[in-house]
This record gives C-alpha cells, structure tokens and sequence, in this order.
C-alpha cells in the first residue's frame, strides 16, 4: 500500500529535523527509506518516528546487522 507523496515529503522534513548526523531519506515509489551508517542513529530516528503521529500507520524492516 505505502504512504503518499505528501506524507513522504512530511517525514522526510522530520527526519532531517532531528539533530543526529549520518541521518539520510529518500523517498523510493510508496516507500521512505531511511539511511545511516550508525546502528544507534537508526534506531533513535525510529524512536522519534514512533513518538510522532503523522497519520499513517509506519512499518520498519532491513535493519542493519
């Protein structure tokens, strides 16, 4: 299913708000992927993801090993 355009733009604008470095997105069809090169970083841009409310349901998969 994924997430339109618009909410895409909106969390990758939240993304790029948080004050963490090496934090990258990019928007792949119905999909925002999310790129770091930090294990922690990752996991605390899902944190703040999951604290947000952007009106759509997130799923999170392919973490980093």
């Amino acid at each position: 299913e994924g997430i339109s355009d618009d909410k895409a733009r909106d969390i990758g604008k939240f993304v790029k708000a948080l004050p963490l470095k090496g934090i990258q997105h990019q928007v792949q069809g119905n999909q925002l992927r999310i790129i770091g090169k930090k294990r922690d970083d990752l996991q605390e841009t899902i944190a703040a993801l999951t604290e947000h409310d952007f009106g759509v349901p997130l799923q999170f998969n392919n973490f980093r090993d």
